[in-house]
């Protein structure tokens, strides 16, 4: 859920994949990696991602604590 919440608010600002990464001083596959799930973010990486995109971690949190996601 995690991964998804992050394509959903990365695609709804218009970036790309390519720019996120460059905004984080990583490479595009970095990006890839993590929303297709195959590889897990840690808070750190999370906060950072979340600040580029605007996606309210607080909120995110709550909706997985609901899930049980």
């Amino acid at each position: 859920m995690v991964a998804a919440a992050l394509a959903e608010a990365r695609r709804a600002k218009g970036l790309t994949q390519v720019e996120v990464a460059a905004a984080l001083g990583r490479r595009q596959p970095f990006i890839a990696n993590i929303e297709s799930g195959e590889r897990r973010v840690d808070l750190v990486e999370l906060i950072d991602l979340a600040a580029i995109v605007d996606l309210d971690v607080p909120e995110l949190v709550r909706r997985l604590d609901t899930t049980g996601k």
